[in-house]
């Protein structure tokens, strides 16, 4: 297993990072089985944890603060907030006032006294970027929280993070979270240049795709079905063309994979590991077969023919399917008519 530093902390984290949001009831409900992947994933040299508040509404963080019982301080833990945690009207989001609550809500339930990286889970444009940015620069000051992040913010709002830091004097971002697949180049175009321009670390989710470069797709063999397609349709119903698109897309490089010589998750993961932004790739295995299929994939080298031929496929900065970027901007959803007759307003900018 390699390290990179992340960003500008200083901190050596793993190339792959695991990512906990199939343990629970959204995925392995058993946490014996879950702890045991956790402690594999420790013992085959990974010692970064990203977890969320919302995974599987708070048991994600139960059973990842039970696995690093006796382990914590070996441990980079990472977890986030903003998504809708039980029915509160005020619990989601990143208010100062949810943010406090939450940050102490997820540090009992992963039995530490400090997070090492906080982040938010989604942009939120209710809120001003300087409350948010001030709330968790208070948490590192307090030693609740070591550094802080966001997750699938565009690339506009990473900059104006940077900005408002440096204009209110906070800490700035340490790490940005992108959606980052063969399937959704999409961070290629802005998001990964910007993260280098700022030495924002960068830990990249979804290297499979959701799943679709898991080798599950092969030509002339139908499918099987999925319980992601119930879930998450635009990502994942094949009745949808544009998923059809993804599956074929997705049997070319399983073909090219076999070329090559390696499996296709160790080829997608390789492929993301790869860009000199990235710092580590988020794996969310439900199994331990899952976690197995993809721990050497640092050790993949991808030559320039393999890269050229992935480009051939799927064009650099191109997202196959927009359901894919994590974080659609409210105003440009489903209800064109109110789209078009009330123009997005900005966020209030205080100072």
């Amino acid at each position: 297993m390699g390290y990179r530093t992340l960003g500008r902390t200083g901190v050596k984290v793993s190339q792959l990072t695991l990512g906990a949001m199939n343990f629970g009831a959204y995925g392995n409900s058993d946490h014996d089985d879950a702890i045991r992947i956790i402690h594999r994933a420790l013992d085959a040299g990974i010692n970064i944890i990203d977890t969320a508040d919302v995974y599987s509404q708070g048991e994600s963080e139960i059973i990842v603060g039970k696995a690093l019982r006796g382990r914590r301080d070996a441990v980079v833990l990472a977890t986030k907030f903003h998504g809708q945690f039980g029915d509160g009207i005020n619990t989601s989001g990143s208010s100062r006032r949810w943010i406090f609550q939450a940050v102490e809500h997820s540090l009992e339930r992963l039995q530490t006294d400090h997070i090492d990286l906080y982040q938010a889970h989604k942009p939120d444009p209710t809120v001003d970027l300087s409350e948010t940015l001030g709330a968790l620069d208070d948490l590192v000051r307090q030693g609740k929280i070591r550094y802080y992040g966001t997750t699938t913010y565009e690339p506009h709002l990473l900059v104006e993070a940077q900005w408002v830091a440096e204009r209110d004097g906070l800490r700035r971002p340490a790490t940005e979270q992108p959606p980052y697949s063969i399937l959704a180049r999409g961070a290629e175009r802005a998001t990964l240049p910007i993260a280098g321009r700022y030495g924002l670390g960068v830990l990249t989710w979804s290297p499979l795709a959701g799943g679709w470069l898991s080798g599950r797709h092969q030509a002339d063999v139908q499918s099987p079905p999925s319980r992601r397609a119930q879930r998450l349709p635009q990502r994942h119903d094949l009745a949808l063309p544009i998923n059809q698109t993804k599956r074929d897309l997705a049997i070319r490089l399983g073909e090219l994979a076999q070329k090559a010589g390696i499996s296709l998750p160790e080829l997608a993961v390789a492929f993301v590991l790869n860009h000199p932004q990235v710092t580590s790739a988020l794996i969310g295995p439900r199994t331990f077969e899952q976690l197995e299929g993809v721990l050497r994939a640092p050790e993949v080298v991808l030559d320039q023919a393999i890269l050229d031929a992935i480009d051939e496929i799927v064009p650099p900065g191109v997202t196959i399917n927009r359901a894919d970027e994590g974080w659609l901007p409210p105003w440009l959803g489903d209800d064109a008519a109110a789209r078009r007759r009330v123009p997005p307003q900005p966020a209030p900018v205080s100072g």
